[in-house]
């Protein structure tokens, strides 16, 4: 489509975006998702024009719009979930995407660096862990290091320390994206070894039955945190018709929101893991429906519903 042609079957609709006159956040937030969606047009088809100038300024302002509103109240804390995260998901999905592929790569160096080097294991996990845990398979309890402390405690360290490595991971991003990649890779190949290491002593489907009980929300929350990092370091890498500063104090905030969003699914990988993965002998249906049910979330949350969310959008717009 020519650039005249775009400018005018939008640039009523523009105008009226411009005056803010938006009567609830719902109708906001579709406003922003529609405007970003013709940015992105824009940039693509006509990367240097005065209209995809234009349209920055005008999601700037939607964007702006949006997150202004400080009050602490039920249902702005809801919206966040429901709109703005879901809306970042798909507008960053190609660094999500980015971070996933990362971690399945690493994953498999890892998974073929221990099969092929008997040494790569203990240097990644630890002598101790692989001692106790060899004690444990000796003993017939595998997976008896989830039992070792009280829930409670256990909960509060997990948590802590995962929050603090999804953390680590996105502010690592300042550094031109280099730092998430770097933490990508090292939980790949650690968690590719963990789980040859059990695939190897002939308990593989065991492990992934008791282990992806938490594994499932904590390795997507992992990816995420990373994908966030990658978001950050975009914006320097990548600023676009943005000055560097600008498109980095951008790509802080959104990357931001996307680090802190997942807090959530952080702490119940957290519960999980402290109160429920240590019962090693429950019901495969059971096992299988947690670890199943936390996955199809993620798929739905990060991926399907986000998508469907933007399209829901672009129907009523096209109406």
């Amino acid at each position: 489509m020519r650039e005249s042609l775009f400018v005018k079957q939008n640039s009523s609709k523009w105008k009226s975006y411009e005056q803010m006159s938006a009567a609830t956040p719902d109708e906001l937030a579709d406003r922003f998702v529609d405007i970003t969606n013709d940015l992105a047009y824009a940039k693509t088809f006509y990367p240097k024009s005065k209209t995809t100038e234009y349209l920055n300024g005008i999601a700037a302002l939607l964007h702006q719009s949006i997150y202004k509103n400080k009050k602490e109240d039920t249902n702005t804390f809801i919206e966040f979930w429901k709109f703005e995260l879901p809306i970042l998901f798909y507008t960053y999905r190609r660094q999500l995407l980015y971070a996933l592929i990362f971690f399945v790569i690493s994953s498999l160096i890892g998974i073929l660096s221990a099969k092929y080097d008997d040494s790569f294991l203990r240097l990644i996990l630890g002598d101790g862990y692989v001692n106790m845990t060899n004690e444990n398979i000796a003993k017939g309890d595998p997976f008896g290091v989830y039992k070792k402390q009280g829930e409670f405690s256990m909960f509060f360290m997990i948590a802590a320390n995962n929050i603090y490595v999804s953390l680590l991971m996105f502010v690592s991003g300042i550094f031109f994206s280099i730092g998430p990649v770097f933490f990508i890779l090292r939980n790949g190949i650690m968690l590719g070894s963990f789980e040859y290491y059990f695939f190897s002593k002939g308990l593989g489907l065991e492990s992934i039955l008791v282990i992806w009980i938490h594994g499932t929300l904590e390795i997507s929350a992992i990816i995420i945190a990373g994908g966030a990092g990658l978001v950050l370091g975009h914006g320097l890498l990548f600023p676009k018709t943005y000055t560097r500063l600008q498109a980095f104090i951008k790509s802080a905030k959104d990357g931001t929101k996307i680090a802190l969003g997942i807090l959530p699914i952080i702490v119940v990988a957290a519960i999980f893991e402290s109160f429920v993965t240590r019962h090693t002998d429950m019901p495969i249906w059971l096992s299988v429906s947690i670890l199943g049910g936390s996955f199809l979330f993620m798929v739905w949350y990060v991926v399907l519903y986000p998508a469907q969310l933007i399209k829901r959008t672009q129907n009523i717009n096209n109406v």
